[in-house]
C-alpha cells in the first residue's frame, strides 16, 4: 500500500511540474515557424499558381519540439495513457467579437454569424463537438479592425474576452500579412488566459469575397488548432508530423485542390496527401474532412487542458 502510494503521489508530482513548464515555453503565435513575435506576417504573399490571388496562411504556429513533447507526455499521464472515448461535447459557448474600422464600415452580418456556426457545427459533427453562439458584440477600432498581431492584439483581446477555458472566443476582423487567421492552443490558456481564442478574417466568413476560402473553413481549421490540432504538414516527412497516426505525411503546406498530390514517398510515409483535410492549406470546396485520429486527438486535449 505504502508503495503504490508513493507511486500516485510521485505521477501527481511529475504532471503538475510537465503543465508547469508546457504553460512557461512561449505561447506565442506564428506564421510556418518559430519567432519571439507572436504573429509573423507576410507583407508580400506569392501567388497561387491557378491565378486566383495570393497564397493566404494560417498564422498558427509550429511549437518547438521540446513543448510539442511535454504537450504530449502531459496529455498522456492526464489520461493515465489511456485513449479517450468519443463523447458528445457542448455546446460550445462562442463569444463573437465583430471588429469595424473607425467609421464603422467593414464587419460581417448576423446571417453570416449564423451561418459560420453552421459551418463549424457540420465540420465537427464526427468530433461530438458542437458550437452556440453566447452573445456578440460590436466594435469599431481601426487599429484592431486591421490588426495581425502584436500588442493590438493584446489590447483587444484583453478588452473583450470573455468566459472560461471551455468558451471560444472569435474575433472577426479585417487582418493584413498574407493571413487568414491564427489560434491559440489549449495549453496555452493557463499561461495566458485573456488571450485565448481564434482571430479570423471577416472576408472568409460564408458570402464573404475572400474566394476561394470564403465558404467558412478558415474558422474551420483556426478552431481545430484551438481544439489541439496541429497543421497536417507539420514536421515534413519526418518525425511525429502532426502527432496523428491515421494523416498521412506531408513535405509542405497544399494549395488549391491537387488531387492524388504526394510529397512523402516510400515505405515509411504510405498515402497520398490528406489534401481534403480541414487543417491543410487548400481551398475551402476541397476541405471536409478530420481524421478518426484527430477526432481522438481533440477529445483527449479538450479532457487535459479545457
Amino acid at each position: 500500500m505504502k508503495r503504490a502510494a508513493f507511486y500516485w503521489i510521485y505521477c501527481a508530482g511529475f504532471v503538475t511540474i510537465v503543465a508547469a513548464l508546457v504553460g512557461s515555453i512561449g505561447s506565442e503565435t506564428i506564421a510556418q515557424g518559430r519567432s519571439g513575435d507572436r504573429v509573423v506576417q507576410i507583407p508580400d504573399p506569392p501567388q497561387r499558381p491557378d491565378g486566383l490571388g495570393p497564397q493566404l496562411v494560417c498564422g498558427t504556429p509550429e511549437p518547438d519540439p521540446e513543448k510539442a513533447r511535454l504537450v504530449e507526455d502531459y496529455s498522456l499521464r492526464f489520461r493515465g495513457g489511456a485513449a479517450t472515448a468519443l463523447k458528445p461535447i457542448g455546446p460550445i459557448q462562442v463569444y463573437v467579437h465583430v471588429i469595424r474600422s473607425s467609421s464603422g464600415s467593414g464587419g460581417v452580418t448576423s446571417q453570416q454569424i449564423t451561418q459560420q456556426i453552421d459551418v463549424l457545427n457540420a465540420a465537427y459533427a464526427s468530433s461530438g463537438f458542437s458550437f452556440t453562439v453566447a452573445s456578440t458584440d460590436t466594435t469599431n477600432n481601426g487599429t484592431w479592425y486591421t490588426c495581425s498581431g502584436g500588442s493590438c492584439e493584446t489590447a483587444m483581446k484583453t478588452a473583450l474576452h470573455k468566459g472560461d477555458a471551455s468558451a471560444l472566443n472569435m474575433y472577426f476582423n479585417n487582418m493584413g500579412g498574407g493571413l487568414l487567421g491564427w489560434a491559440t492552443f489549449p495549453w496555452d490558456y493557463a499561461s495566458a488566459p485573456q488571450m485565448d481564442g481564434v482571430v479570423v478574417l471577416s472576408s472568409s466568413l460564408p458570402g464573404g469575397n475572400a474566394a476561394p476560402y470564403n465558404l467558412g473553413d478558415t474558422a474551420t481549421h483556426e478552431v481545430g488548432h484551438w481544439l489541439g490540432l496541429y497543421h497536417t504538414f507539420q514536421g515534413g516527412c519526418n518525425g511525429n508530423g502532426d502527432f496523428v497516426g491515421d494523416t498521412p505525411a506531408e513535405r509542405s503546406p497544399a494549395f488549391g485542390c491537387p488531387v492524388g498530390r504526394d510529397s512523402c514517398v516510400g515505405r515509411k510515409n504510405p498515402g497520398v496527401d490528406p489534401i481534403t483535410n480541414f487543417m491543410d492549406y487548400t481551398d475551402d470546396a476541397c476541405m471536409n474532412t478530420f481524421s478518426s485520429g484527430q477526432d481522438n486527438r481533440m477529445n483527449s486535449m479538450w479532457t487535459t487542458y479545457r
